[in-house]
């Protein structure tokens, strides 16, 4: 779509509400003057009382009109950041309202663009404001549908209830696997597989050093982790004994807090083992995953994932037999050749199960996912929506709750992933990292470490790809020690 801009510079909040209402439109920035079609001119004009954001689409042959305006007294110099947020805020209303026109619907979230929805209720309720006010905020500022709104109002009491009690020696902590013993077609993360497996050795070298001396740093100040995460890729590439060497390693090198959540990502069945299940409860490990994302062979072979159905039966009966602890289980709606029908059935197939958790994601295609250069047909808009809806209605049905969401870029339907829990099982790290709670030491290849405090977030990023991170380790090591001391 070619945009126009007047008396404004705002390229990027645009461009995100265009990402969101015309998922499939890039943004242009003709030097030619407007007046075609499949365009949007935008303007924002200060007069003495009132300030006003006008966008006039043109599309298909018609054109829609709106405006919206703020007072221009709350266009305060004197706090430019409040002033530039309301002149955002006014000059995507108007292009929403104009496209909402055109399109004849709103997106669930209404013209929430951003990947944490429940920031905004959280820190309403943080601000002083009760529940049922932080939810007319989402209705009435940002048009959030209603089953929108009340997933984000249960997962932002969720992290409200979690921060009060979060202590402020406490932080927590993400290891990086970057491995899998194959690459699924919606996958775009930064993880090696099959022949980059060798580096695993020397990988797992240098993810133990940078262990030892974070771990020194964070002691150093004074610092208790009060949540582990070893995602990855899929940890459960590395072998029973690389395994318990590094689990043996955090417990060596960290102070861990008596009520310490401890997640083990196993998600791939056919990385799953009993000898690995004992590694990960011996280690402490207390919480997993197994991810069928389908339980259709149909549908797993077309995604690229070498196991069946029945694995996924056998992997989880082999976590509870091992006592290993809590069991999140991911589905994906929206996967190729997947239908409302084949996702309703996974569904209650994984209820019948009974894990603790179960994350509903929507696919999201990535530019590096095989899925969207092959262009697999997939799921519309509507079915994805079905898929969802009938999660919403049988998790409830089940007993579970919503504890944390999030969106992504290029997400089916613009819709969201919702993490569900039975009654005190939510995980806590998930939220912690997600609505940026307190502080989460990211190690290995692809961690990016988040220090929060002050009033900001503080980011060091580590190498990508495990070739780097092996090249680069001594550099990473004093990037850390260097960071994390006087910040922590």
């Amino acid at each position: 779509m070619k945009l126009f801009f007047s008396g404004h510079s705002e390229k990027y909040a645009v461009e995100q509400t265009l990402l969101t209402l015309f998922p499939q439109e890039r943004p242009l920035y003709p030097e030619e003057a407007p007046g075609g079609d499949n365009e949007l001119e935008l303007s924002f004009s200060r007069g003495a009382v009132w300030s006003t954001a006008f966008a006039l689409l043109r599309r298909d042959g018609q054109t829609f009109a709106r405006q919206c305006r703020v007072r221009t007294a709350e266009l305060s110099e004197e706090d430019p950041v409040v002033a530039t947020r309301l002149t955002r805020r006014t000059l995507q209303r108007a292009f929403y309202l104009a496209a909402v026109d055109c399109l004849g619907t709103e997106p669930p979230w209404g013209m929430l663009s951003g990947v944490r929805p429940v920031k905004l209720p959280t820190r309403a309720m943080e601000e002083g404001a009760t529940p049922r006010q932080a939810e007319a905020m989402l209705r009435d500022r940002y048009r959030v549908s209603p089953v929108r709104r009340q997933l984000a109002m249960d997962c932002a009491r969720a992290s409200y209830d979690l921060k009060q009690s979060l202590k402020p020696e406490e932080i927590s902590l993400y290891v990086g696997i970057p491995f899998c013993p194959s690459r699924c077609a919606y996958c775009s993360f930064i993880s090696s597989s099959e022949s980059a497996n060798k580096l695993i050795p020397t990988y797992l070298e240098g993810l133990l050093r940078e262990i030892e001396a974070s771990g020194a740093a964070v002691r150093a100040a004074g610092k208790t982790i009060r949540s582990v995460y070893i995602g990855g890729g899929t940890p459960t590439t590395l072998d029973a004994f690389q395994l318990r060497q590094l689990l043996a390693a955090i417990h060596d090198a960290f102070s861990l807090a008596p009520n310490t959540e401890f997640t083990v990502e196993a998600g791939r069945p056919d990385t799953i083992t009993r000898e690995k299940l004992e590694a990960i409860r011996d280690g402490g490990g207390n919480r997993i995953s197994v991810n069928p994302q389908t339980m259709s062979d149909r549908v797993l072979a077309v995604i690229g994932r070498s196991h069946r159905a029945e694995e996924i039966r056998a992997a989880f009966a082999l976590a509870r037999e091992s006592q290993v602890g809590a069991v999140n289980m991911d589905l994906i709606a929206g996967l190729p050749s997947d239908s409302t029908d084949g996702f309703a059935d996974t569904l209650n197939k994984v209820i019948a199960m009974g894990p603790e958790n179960i994350t509903v994601h929507t696919l999201a295609l990535k530019r590096g996912a095989r899925l969207r250069q092959a262009k697999s047909p997939l799921p519309d808009g509507e079915e994805v929506a079905r898929m969802l809806t009938y999660a919403w209605e049988a998790l409830r049905a089940s007993g579970y709750l919503p504890y944390y969401l999030y969106r992504q870029k290029y997400m089916s339907g613009s819709f969201e992933n919702v993490g569900w829990c039975k009654s005190g099982t939510l995980n806590v790290y998930n939220i912690c990292m997600m609505e940026e709670l307190h502080t989460v030491l990211s190690l290995g290849a692809g961690g990016i470490t988040k220090a929060i405090g002050g009033g900001c977030v503080r980011r060091i990023a580590n190498p990508k790809y495990p070739q780097e991170y092996i090249r680069d380790i001594d550099r990473v090591i004093r990037e850390k020690e260097a960071f994390f001391s006087p910040v922590l």
